[in-house]
């Protein structure tokens, strides 16, 4: 007799085993892998390669999980903010983010999706909305994949995703186990087939899990959220450092295996008076030399719960100037859905979950 599980969630490796100590032979789990993940599938009456007697048992022993939105919001920029509901009734935010423009090279006409690990986040960095959240709670694997499945039951016709970025609510590998399972769901080609290259990870740090990360085999892109060039102000602004130093966390990234022709990305929150200065930069490019990578420069997205404020537009193309004559590629992000709190740093569903609205929720 089957026992009740959730599906969503499990590897191609579980659902084969789950198929054969159910009786079922290994391709039986290939077909629900790929029926689940692959086809977006989420009753097992639409899995017609199935024989009846399978599909009647699977009903009453086996669910297909998912998240449910409970409110949509969409900015004047076209990026959109959902808050999407876990089967314990937790919540947290995921983001699209629309092209630049229709000139953007290999990224035309392609959509980002802007994923969560966590409910909140443990880490604190003084200049996140989430992280005054606190932790609430580490997504699980299926949760993580949900997200890209719920959101493309919402595109519109000549849509695609076509970059995932975990930059959304939590520190993804401080919930690495389930990061890492997402991640192999979402590349394998059964899967949705995201190619790696196509996927971003950023971290604060985590320097134990970088190395593990490297030693995977997944090739995905890595991003570190860097912000400050000394361990006296990254101590204020990264509370991690303490326990990962600048030193020991620079050592990882010189010896992270980098895929051929891509960069390492440090992300760098500008902070008026705090880290902006010319001195700042020209420290930053000590800090980089030897490191394949790019940076991009991230001026501060202002809340009232935020101690900062933003620097001056002359001040960040004076820091991004500074990087491009020392050679760095740098660039200054513009900030996506900021009228609805979508953008860097400002996810925080405890604070914003009130007064979305509820208009438009997916089906």
């Amino acid at each position: 007799m089957f026992k009740t599980i959730d599906l969503k969630g499990l590897s191609l490796q579980e659902m084969e085993r789950f198929a054969v100590d159910h009786g079922e032979p290994s391709y039986r789990g290939r077909q629900l892998f790929h029926w689940i993940y692959g086809r977006g599938v989420s009753t097992f009456a639409d899995m017609t390669d199935l024989p009846n007697v399978l599909r009647t048992r699977l009903v009453a022993h086996a669910s297909i999980g998912a998240l449910v939105c409970t409110a949509r919001e969409v900015s004047q920029d076209g990026t959109r903010k959902y808050l999407l509901s876990c089967a314990d009734g937790r919540a947290f935010e995921t983001v699209l983010i629309p092209a630049m423009s229709p000139v953007e090279g290999p990224n035309e006409g392609r959509l980002t999706v802007c994923l969560s690990t966590q409910i909140g986040c443990a880490l604190a960095c003084a200049f996140c909305l989430t992280g005054t959240m606190g932790l609430i709670r580490h997504l699980q694997p299926g949760e993580i994949v949900d997200q890209v499945l719920a959101i493309q039951r919402d595109l519109q016709p000549g849509e695609r995703i076509g970059n995932l970025v975990f930059m959304g609510m939590g520190e993804p590998l401080h919930n690495y186990d389930a990061t890492v399972k997402a991640l192999t769901i979402l590349t394998h080609p059964l899967s949705l087939a995201y190619p790696p290259r196509r996927i971003s990870l950023s971290t604060v740090g985590l320097v134990p899990e970088i190395i593990r990360l490297g030693q995977s085999g997944l090739g995905i892109n890595l991003a570190v959220s860097l912000h400050a060039t000394n361990d006296e102000l990254r101590d204020r602004l990264v509370p991690i450092n303490r326990r990962y130093p600048l030193k020991e966390l620079m050592a990882a990234l010189r010896a992270y295996p980098i895929p051929s022709r891509r960069r390492i990305t440090f992300e760098y929150v500008l902070i008026d008076g705090v880290n902006d200065r010319s001195g700042d930069a020209r420290e930053l490019v000590k800090l980089l030399r030897g490191i394949q990578c790019k940076v991009n420069l991230l001026p501060l997205n202002e809340a009232p719960a935020i101690p900062f404020r933003r620097p001056s537009q002359e001040h960040v193309e004076t820091f991004q100037r500074i990087l491009k004559t020392a050679g760095i590629l740098a660039t200054i992000r513009e900030s996506r859905g900021l009228d609805i709190s979508a953008a860097c740093g400002l996810l925080a569903t405890a604070t914003n979950q009130k007064r979305l609205d509820t208009a438009g929720c997916l089906a």
